[in-house]
C-alpha cells in the first residue's frame, strides 16, 4: 500500500464525516424549499402516502451522493496537489 493511500485515510474518514453533517444541513434546506416540514417524514409515519416517503427518500439518497462525490473529489484533488500522487 502506497504511502500516500496511509496518509489519506484518516483525511478521507474526517471529510466524510463532514461530507455527512453538510448533505443532512443541506437535504433539510432542499427539503424546506420545496414546502415541507423541517424534517423529512419517518418511513413509518402512518399519517404519510408511500409516494411522499418514497419521494423524500429518493431526494435524500440524492443529496448524500451528491454531497459525499463532492467532498470525496476535493478531498482527492486536494491531496494531488499537495502531494503530487494520487490518492487510491
Amino acid at each position: 500500500m502506497k504511502a500516500s493511500t496511509v496518509a489519506y485515510k484518516p483525511v478521507g474518514m474526517a471529510l466524510g464525516a463532514l461530507g455527512g453533517a453538510l448533505a443532512g444541513l443541506a437535504f433539510k434546506q432542499v427539503w424546506k424549499h420545496l414546502g415541507h416540514d423541517d424534517d423529512a417524514q419517518d418511513a413509518t409515519d402512518e399519517d404519510r402516502s408511500w409516494r411522499e416517503i418514497l419521494i423524500a427518500a429518493t431526494l435524500q439518497g440524492a443529496v448524500f451522493a451528491l454531497v459525499k462525490a463532492a467532498i470525496d473529489r476535493g478531498g482527492a484533488v486536494a491531496v494531488r496537489r499537495l502531494t503530487g500522487t494520487w490518492p487510491d
